[in-house]
């Protein structure tokens, strides 16, 4: 599918991810690679810079990986990895000195569904757009809407992968909860509540 000739719906706009202190670059996109992976996407890099600065280097990486349902409709995600002010450091690790990279880290998530009915029988240009105006406010046909909800999953799968990989590097003392350890405790309360 040519993304020039498709419709784009922006389903998820701007989701941000920050993160401040040691890490691995590798590791970070070794993880998120591997997200991408096990939801089925095909990986294309849009573009790469660095640049050296007094501060340290930042490196701007943008990713859009793409999955293709239907030969019509298509998923694609925008993944634009900011890394600041990074500069190399020593840490021990149980004992261990390793090298880490230490800075700012800012991920930016967009999901994208792309549609193109150009080839398509019957898209005519009056049945194109009575198509889109039931589609947008009377029905939406289930197969189209399962895939905005995939498109979310995937995103949220991608994000907690990559959030949990970068909370692994804080000290045990200065991690924050992970969702599913909040709804169980809130969940554990809420029952606490109930029994008295």
């Amino acid at each position: 599918m040519l993304e020039t000739h498709a419709e784009k719906n922006l389903v998820i706009n701007g989701r941000e991810l920050k993160y401040q202190g040691i890490f691995r670059a590798d590791e970070l996109f070794s993880a998120i690679n591997k997200a991408l992976d096990e939801r089925g996407y095909q990986k294309r890099e849009k573009k790469t810079e660095e640049t050296v600065t007094v501060s340290g280097r930042k490196t701007v990486v943008e990713l859009r990986p793409y999955k293709e349902k239907t030969n019509y409709v298509a998923l694609m995600l925008k993944i634009r990895i900011t890394l600041d002010n990074v500069t190399e450091t020593v840490e021990k690790v149980d004992g261990v000195k390793q090298k880490f990279r230490q800075g700012d880290v800012e991920i930016i998530f967009d999901a994208w569904s792309m549609t193109d009915y150009e080839a398509r029988w019957g898209m005519k240009p009056w049945f194109y757009f009575l198509k889109g105006l039931i589609n947008k406010f009377i029905y939406t046909w289930p197969a189209e809407a399962g895939f905005m909800g995939e498109l979310v999953g995937d995103t949220a799968y991608v994000y907690g992968k990559a959030k949990k990989l970068l909370q692994s590097y804080r000290p045990a003392e200065e991690q924050h909860p992970v969702e599913e350890e909040v709804r169980r405790k809130v969940e554990e309360e809420m029952g606490k509540e109930k029994e008295e």
